[in-house]
């Protein structure tokens, strides 16, 4: 399963909080750390996240995780297609201070953010201004990046360009894919959030500015960009962009078969000691699964 999300029941422990929030998120990065805060007796008055979706082979519609757990936990759940004004009523009636929003998909109107008396708090993941934008954790493994983190800002009308609350930073392995950075960044995010809960809740965190000039940006990923040059000075670039795309689309090159050009998407693959970037397994183009070697035999 992804990320590090036991499912438990978690309404029993309620912890006294002087503030209401509302939650809003969809993807199972913001359910497990809906699920810590829950844990932790920080309950939402209720949840926002994204319609449902189609999923899978059959393409059925299906609620995000983050859906399927608020559900779970008898927390109202609201799925609006826009953020109109209609939705900004529904918000207001609930008398939320602050809006806690993690992976959610959709960008707040300036209506939505003013809302919230203590502000609308999301969780990033990186060392804003580094890597402002929908893709944080595949952008900082495809530029090779040893060191990256999680940032708690207040959510301003430019995208990850609020003020900053806190941040922790997080050593990047060597080895580290999406699949295997990811579920440290989610947790060291829900425990900070966690952490500064109270600090919330009595507006006494002290917002620091970020420096604009130093803004890089991480924007949505192309399946385009997960192609891989299979020549040895491509040996680092292609196992970064592995890394980036290990959890998304994967990466994928082209080879000539019997006159035909096909493509060949690469499942597992490692970077050896001494840099040499090596596929294991492969999916060609029409086939099942197999080992490189296999492939390359026939």
């Amino acid at each position: 399963m992804n990320g590090s999300f036991v499912k438990q029941n978690l309404q029993s422990n309620v912890r006294s909080l002087d503030m209401k929030f509302i939650f809003f998120g969809t993807p199972y990065v913001a359910r497990d750390t809906l699920a810590t805060l829950c844990a932790h007796g920080y309950r939402p008055e209720a949840v926002v996240t994204n319609p449902d979706a189609p999923s899978g082979r059959g393409q059925l519609l299906t609620p995000s995780p983050t859906n399927v757990f608020a559900t779970e936990q008898n927390i109202p759940v609201h799925t609006p297609d826009v953020l109109d004004n209609a939705f900004l009523e529904r918000v207001n009636a609930y008398g939320a201070e602050a809006a806690i929003v993690v992976a959610y998909g959709k960008i707040f109107p300036q209506s939505l953010i003013e809302s919230f008396p203590l502000g609308a708090i999301n969780v990033h993941y990186s060392l804003l201004p580094k890597y402002r934008g929908a893709a944080p954790v595949e952008h900082a493994l495809r530029n090779g990046e040893t060191e990256t983190g999680v940032t708690i800002q207040l959510m301003v009308l430019q995208m990850d360009a609020g003020d900053v609350l806190a941040q922790e930073r997080i050593a990047i392995d060597p080895m580290d894919t999406t699949s295997t950075l990811r579920p440290k960044l989610i947790t060291a995010g829900a425990e900070l959030l966690v952490s500064l809960m109270p600090q919330i809740a009595e507006g006494t965190l002290v917002p620091i500015p970020q420096n604009h000039d130093e803004a890089t940006y991480a924007p949505k990923l192309r399946k385009e960009d997960a192609e891989l040059t299979l020549t040895p000075e491509y040996h680092h670039t292609n196992w970064n962009k592995y890394r980036a795309f290990k959890e998304w689309s994967g990466v994928y090159f082209f080879t000539e078969r019997n006159g035909t050009r096909i493509r060949v998407k690469v499942t597992e693959a490692t970077l050896t000691d001494d840099g040499v970037f090596l596929i294991q397994r492969v999916i060609p183009e029409g086939k099942k699964e197999m080992d490189y070697e296999t492939f390359l035999q026939q």
